[in-house]
């Protein structure tokens, strides 16, 4: 299938200007001049912008196991819709989870044939199973997740002091890459239990010191191994300094933060507001205009923040405790793969900053986080993978194609419109035509 794409606007890897993609068997093949285009072309209207496919890396698919949650087939169509054209599936949530070369070959054989959005994988590094990491590794997953506490889950353990050393030093071998949910365990048990209603009472639960010493923690075992890691979903702008100092002493750290934690701040969360529960927990306005400050290269003109994902991981509006508004008692996780885009586009703009930084953090940092060079920039010999996004139309989060209603950004007014997206060439309207992707790819 042959298609051409012209925009008076189009992000390229050297900047914006008006071109035409060309696409053959679903590569991109040339990105020539505007005019220079066939009459069968795909015009975009003057108010649209033509993005690459964004690329997710942390998404929670549950399935299978906990199918009812979420799944590949309702998540993959939330995600193209979104303007994502590529997530990676997390190890956990799901049962079994992927900590094994066989769960592995289970989650793929269930995600055949389901998939609107092309899907790659994480391994789990869990207690026991360092013998499987080098042939997950070498059966394609992108990378390992690990937890340094409780993950909430039973099936997926989190690794001590000693685990996460082995597990890094094992890595270390074949230049694997280790991404880790940092929070220290001991920091959160010296604190308040969380109960009840009480938003702040939460939040007390999961102080900002847990974030630093496990940070701090996980770059001490990445300089003595020599191993490449990298810090998930951070809330906490008080970890920023140990990250700018283990980076300028060559350790080989990335970070990456989520849509909530550069929208939404601790003080205007309602209490009972159960929807916005997650861990870390959003925090003050000071570290969400911290964490923008970090990605906006308030670090010496360095962004030091690497990227932003969705941590999209969704529960059935039950557990969520919506009935009584029990921050202790509810599924701690947001929903936002669809809305991701557009959520992060929104604070962008009100800040200054241009879209061609929202595509850097959202598409081509997590493509390269993931080891799949076919995605995340219109280049010649990427995957034709492209959005169509209007930036300055407005709209109002409602229905979305998650398995689950449950979100924040329910009725919250944002800018930017995904109008249409292509995988690899064509157009991407829900149908299961994704590609399940070893790293790589």
């Amino acid at each position: 299938m042959s298609l051409v794409v012209r925009a008076r606007r189009v992000l390229l890897p050297d900047g914006e200007r008006p071109a035409a993609v060309h696409t053959d068997a679903g590569r991109i093949t040339a990105v020539t001049a505007f005019v220079d285009a066939p009459a069968s072309a795909v015009t975009l209207a003057e108010d649209e912008v033509l993005l690459p496919g964004l690329v997710d890396s942390h998404v929670h698919v549950n399935e299978p196991g906990r199918t009812e949650w979420e799944g590949f087939a309702s998540a993959t169509r939330a995600a193209v819709a979104g303007g994502v054209t590529t997530i990676v599936d997390m190890p956990l949530n799901s049962i079994p989870a992927t900590t094994t070369v066989e769960a592995l070959h289970v989650k793929r054989e269930v995600a055949k044939g389901q998939v609107a959005a092309d899907v790659a994988f994480w391994g789990g590094a869990v207690p026991g199973n360092l013998d499987q990491l080098r042939p997950l590794h070498e059966a394609g997953v992108v990378g390992f997740k690990c937890f340094l506490l409780d993950s909430g889950v039973p099936e997926f353990p989190p690794l001590d002091d000693g685990g996460l050393r082995a597990a890094l030093a094992e890595l270390a071998r074949f230049d694997g890459l280790l991404i880790a949910h940092a929070e220290d365990a001991d920091v959160i048990a010296a604190a308040p239990e969380p109960s009840g209603p009480s938003y702040a009472g939460f939040l007390a639960s999961r102080p900002g010191a847990a974030e630093e010493s496990a940070i701090g923690r996980l770059v001490e075992a990445a300089r003595a191994t020599g191993a490449r890691t990298h810090v998930v979903h951070l809330a906490d702008a008080g970890a920023l300094p140990i990250l700018r100092e283990a980076r300028a002493d060559g350790v080989r750290i990335t970070v990456e933060t989520c849509p909530h934690y550069l929208t939404f701040a601790a003080e205007e969360v309602p209490d009972g507001a159960t929807a916005f529960k997650c861990c870390p927990p959003i925090r003050e306005t000071a570290h969400r205009e911290a964490l923008w400050a970090a990605l906006a290269g308030g670090d010496g003109g360095r962004s030091l923040i690497d990227m932003v994902v969705s941590d999209h991981s969704p529960c059935t509006p039950e557990l969520k405790r919506l009935d009584v508004g029990d921050f202790g008692a509810a599924w701690g996780g947001i929903a936002s793969l669809q809305v991701a885009l557009p959520v992060v586009w929104s604070g962008a703009r009100s800040r200054g900053i241009g879209l061609a930084e929202v595509v850097r953090w959202m598409a081509g940092a997590p493509a390269r986080l993931a080891g799949l060079p076919g995605k995340g920039s219109i280049a010649v010999g990427k995957d034709a993978d492209l959005v169509a996004f209007a930036p300055e139309e407005r709209w109002t989060v409602g229905d979305l194609e998650h398995r689950n209603p449950v979100t924040p950004y329910t009725g919250r007014e944002l800018h930017g419109v995904v109008r249409r997206t292509w995988l690899r060439g064509r157009v991407a309207d829900g149908e299961p035509v994704g590609r399940l992707l070893a790293r790589g790819a």
